[in-house]
């Protein structure tokens, strides 16, 4: 985590631009909604507010830590969701906090949303937030496995 930050912070600054926060967030996106999911990262740079948005360390780390938290973030999203499988940034921030115990900051939730509200309407797809995430972790989770057995097989 602190390795893919600083890959994006490759001049030292603390902190990272909004937009690769987002690539950060759909780097594992499945290839059907990869093209969609960049379309809407780069539209970042059209929007103001959201295009000078730096994010730190810390507010990267608390949302890879919301990550490693997708089986109870996923159950409390779709609970505090619509049943549409809609949810609001308050219920999203309120399931992160009262569920997983990690407070996300306006900043990342509003990213978030941008990435992941492709009609504009102010809620996300659940479905799909969730499984971009879930597709990222377990990526994550083999690089990591192979990598170590990598190192420790013998030849």
């Amino acid at each position: 985590m602190i390795l893919e930050f600083s890959h994006y912070d490759y001049k030292r600054q603390g902190t990272i631009s909004a937009k690769d926060f987002a690539l950060s967030m759909v780097t594992s996106a499945d290839m059907s909604h990869l093209d969609r999911l960049l379309n809407r990262v780069d539209e970042l740079n059209n929007k103001p507010r959201l295009r000078d948005i730096r994010i730190t360390l810390d507010e990267f780390r608390s949302f890879a830590e919301l990550r490693k938290t997708l089986q109870p973030l996923s159950l409390a999203l779709f609970s505090y969701g619509k049943v549409n499988g809609l949810l609001t940034r308050m219920d999203f921030q309120r399931a992160a906090s009262h569920v997983c115990g990690i407070s996300l900051t306006d900043n990342v939730v509003d990213i978030i949303f941008h990435v992941f509200d492709s009609n504009c309407d102010g809620n996300i797809s659940l479905k799909e937030f969730v499984r971009v995430l879930h597709k990222r972790e377990r990526d994550i989770t083999r690089t990591v496995d192979s990598g170590v057995m990598g190192h420790l097989s013998f030849r």
